[in-house]
């Protein structure tokens, strides 16, 4: 081959590479925009927490029944009176130590870890371009998983039940309190806040219709479209890297689960952290505030 040769060579080479490049970026944009359109459940434009809560919500075994929870979580140790009355008001009221609950609060976390790591792990097998298409089963499940973690936690730390059974029609209220608790499990500035005051109040029995206008109109309400703005710009970012992600062979399975696995601890450590300091769950919680000033609607 002479040299004129080789140069045609070389540059059809090039040539088809640069073609094969930009079709793949065609497809990958392609198959980005349609992700988009399957994760904004409301059709507003965005991928916000009220997309990620309604559609991890629809997944089967998401929801966590609290008496069910709670009964089977202290039956080994307890006697039933003491159960029912976690059951009634909370774990603390029956007289339950902070370091008890706090030690199946860490099972908890450790259990729902092992099962969304295992998920992201086998949603990121071999594929490459064709994995896009399990995009958003991949957020789906992590944020159901995120989501069991949410009632559980809540549970044991003295929250009472948290309408999520259907999934599809779910009030504000319910909503904007799980996006408080998505807040502080991201560290989004002003949700630990939000979360504490909420907890206290709750513990000391402010009226719920004053908490409920709180939540959906009030002091929480400029915190909750804080965090759903953070979460837009967060899940942008997220799928736009899971493209790339998915597009490395069996690789991107191990470092995609190695990623889930501890990303998701920490998240949850956040929230433990933020309700075991509370009038709903310890009673000689510390006070830095008067929360019920806070609570203005």
């Amino acid at each position: 081959m002479n040299k004129f040769e080789m140069k045609n060579v070389i540059e059809n080479t090039g040539n088809e590479v640069k073609k094969a490049v930009s079709k793949g970026k065609d497809i990958v944009f392609d198959s980005k925009d349609k992700v988009f359109d399957a994760l904004d459940i409301n059709k507003d434009g965005r991928v916000d927490t009220e997309d990620i809560i309604v559609l991890g919500l629809r997944i089967p075994g998401v929801h966590i029944d609290r008496e069910e929870f709670l009964r089977k979580q202290f039956m080994k140790n307890y006697a039933n009176d003491v159960i029912q009355d976690a059951v009634k008001f909370n774990p603390a009221h029956a007289g339950i130590t902070v370091e008890e609950i706090d030690n199946i609060a860490d099972q908890v976390i450790q259990y729902e870890r092992n099962c969304v790591s295992g998920i992201s792990l086998a949603l990121g097998a071999p594929g490459g371009v064709a994995m896009v298409a399990t995009l958003p089963t991949d957020i789906a499940q992590y944020y159901g998983y995120m989501l069991r973690a949410i009632q559980k936690l809540s549970y044991l730390y003295g929250f009472p039940e948290i309408n999520v059974e259907n999934g599809v029609n779910i009030d504000d209220e319910t909503m904007n309190l799980i996006t408080l608790c998505l807040g502080v499990m991201y560290g989004v500035e002003g949700s630990v806040a939000s979360i504490k005051i909420l907890s206290n109040a709750l513990g000391k029995g402010v009226e719920k219709k004053l908490l409920q206008k709180a939540l959906t109109k009030g002091t929480f309400y400029p915190i909750v479209k804080k965090i759903s703005r953070w979460f837009s710009v967060c899940m942008t970012k997220q799928v736009f890297a899971g493209f790339f992600r998915k597009a490395i062979p069996v690789v991107g399975g191990v470092v995609g689960g190695g990623i889930t696995y501890l990303s998701f601890k920490p998240c949850c450590d956040n929230l433990k952290k933020s309700l075991q300091d509370t009038a709903l769950c310890n009673p000689s919680s510390r006070k830095s505030f008067d929360e019920f000033d806070v609570i203005d609607v």
